[in-house]
């Protein structure tokens, strides 16, 4: 099974990609993972909300693939301890055929043709955190549960 996410532009500064990268090449140690980066709609000023979650929808849509199961990072999702999220994806690398994708939205959330695609929704807090901090908090969650399914010292109870 691969991981990958798929998230909405680049990540632009400098010290969130530099710690994204560090976690992408521990990961590399465990599974195949990678970051699928779909470029910003484009004069999103002249858009309404959800003409722009329509657009980024489509190109969200274009990036899976059939037989894809896709968990959607939403605010209205499962929430997991980081116990919980290592026994769910241990679980899923013993389901998921292919690819196992998780999905960050726009600034406005998803289009309905996302959500209805989607396996499941996840929440990684209750808080709110801006698109390019999820990313790092995701990646290092996914590290730390490989972490914790091999044994090693990196996760503390």
């Amino acid at each position: 099974m691969k991981i990958t996410l798929v998230v909405i532009g680049k990540t632009d500064a400098s010290y969130l990609a530099e710690a994204i990268d560090t976690y992408r090449n521990r990961l590399s140690h465990y599974l195949p993972f990678d970051m699928e980066v779909i470029p910003d709609v484009k004069n999103t000023k002249h858009l309404t909300e959800a003409q722009q979650k329509e657009r980024e929808g489509e190109l969200i849509l274009k990036a899976l693939q059939p037989g894809d199961h896709v968990v959607l990072l939403d605010e209205k999702g499962r929430e997991f301890t980081s116990l919980q999220f290592a026994a769910y994806v241990e679980k899923k690398m013993h389901t998921v055929p292919k690819r196992l994708v998780f999905v960050i939205g726009g600034p406005y959330g998803f289009s309905p043709a996302v959500y209805d695609v989607a396996s499941e929704k996840m929440a990684l807090s209750k808080m709110t955190f801006s698109h390019q901090m999820v990313r790092l908090i995701f990646i290092e969650q996914l590290y730390r549960a490989m972490t914790i399914l091999n044994g090693e010292p990196y996760h503390h109870e």
